[in-house]
């Protein structure tokens, strides 16, 4: 089965011909199909119409939230209510075209876990909408690892037995396909129809950038060291340690070879200053290592994933 995961938030205009759109893609598909419509917290009629529509449409499930909670919370709760084998993602204000469903279908088919959209001729402003995300697509690719031109794109197709071991949070989303592939997931990316904005404004502005970017180092933080916060704060620990030393050392080579006093110089503060922050970050990095093991042993959890198991010529998923 195919899952269609779709976050609403203020879209009445586009509801109707969003699914009218869906049910000819659906009519083309070789296997049957579930709508996971996720209402976050609309303030206008749409809710009513997802209603509506859910009601004559046996295939269509509205998961409806008390109140906004934002595309990554939309996206999270579309997954864990989603029954299907491979999982669509995509936006309901028709930019994303459904039409290019069966396109990514076909490569997941191929043997990819992550086919990834990319909005080749993206019908926005650019100096508001392109250029930013052009720069942040690039930022991402490199601090991730993954490169791909377009993170922003909802509209990606992934198999359900790789998404649903992922756990979202702030605005995760945009980086499920590099948390995909450290678990590794095969991912291709994949030209897709970008339509202008029909109806509404887009729920998007430059603020968002900022809490990307906060995500995107506590992205990184987990993917390198999770399993060793240690490494990542005993790092500036030791850096600390280090240039507390040469402060020691400096304020005593002056002392005894330059006559000047330990009060004449800020040298001998700085010292302890940095030995102090040293200890700290020794500190957290031993509280940091002590909660991972907690993490993964209260829940009885490992620290790796298998993807297939062979034995005697025999496949074991």
């Amino acid at each position: 089965m195919i899952s269609l995961v779709i976050p609403v938030f203020n879209e009445e205009e586009s509801i109707d011909a969003l699914f009218e759109a869906i049910r000819d893609v659906g009519a083309k598909l070789k296997q049957p199909y579930e709508v996971i419509v996720v209402n976050d917290g609309s303030k206008d009629s749409s809710l009513e119409k997802l209603l509506h529509i859910a009601a004559h449409s046996p295939e269509v499930v509205v998961v409806d939230f008390f109140a906004n909670r934002g595309q990554t919370a939309a996206l999270s709760a579309g997954i864990d209510h989603a029954q299907g084998d491979v999982i669509v993602m995509l936006d309901a204000d028709l930019q994303n075209d459904p039409a290019d469903i069966p396109f990514l279908l076909a490569h997941i088919e191929q043997g990819y876990d992550v086919v990834s959209g990319w909005r080749r001729d993206r019908k926005d402003t650019y100096m508001s909408r392109i250029l930013p995300s052009l720069i942040a697509n690039k930022v991402i690719s490199y601090i991730t690892g993954v490169s791909l031109k377009d993170y922003g794109c909802t509209l990606k197709a992934y198999r359900a037995s790789y998404l649903k071991k992922v756990r979202l949070y702030g605005e995760m989303h945009r980086f499920i396909p590099a948390y995909l592939v450290w678990t590794g997931a095969r991912l291709i990316e994949v030209p897709v129809t970008h339509h202008p904005r029909q109806f509404g404004k887009t729920k998007y502005g430059i603020s968002r950038t900022f809490r990307v970017i906060l995500d995107l180092i506590t992205v990184k933080f987990l993917t390198r060291y999770q399993m060793s916060p240690m490494h990542f704060f005993g790092k500036f620990g030791f850096w600390s340690l280090f240039l507390s030393l040469l402060a020691g050392v400096s304020a005593l080579y002056l002392k005894f070879f330059a006559g000047i006093s330990f009060i004449s110089t800020p040298l001998p503060t700085l010292t302890v200053f940095l030995a102090m922050l040293a200890f700290q970050f020794i500190l957290l990095g031993l509280l940091a290592e002590m909660m991972i093991r907690i993490y993964y042993e209260s829940q009885n959890k490992t620290t790796y994933t298998v993807r297939s198991v062979y034995t005697s010529n025999v496949r074991s998923e």
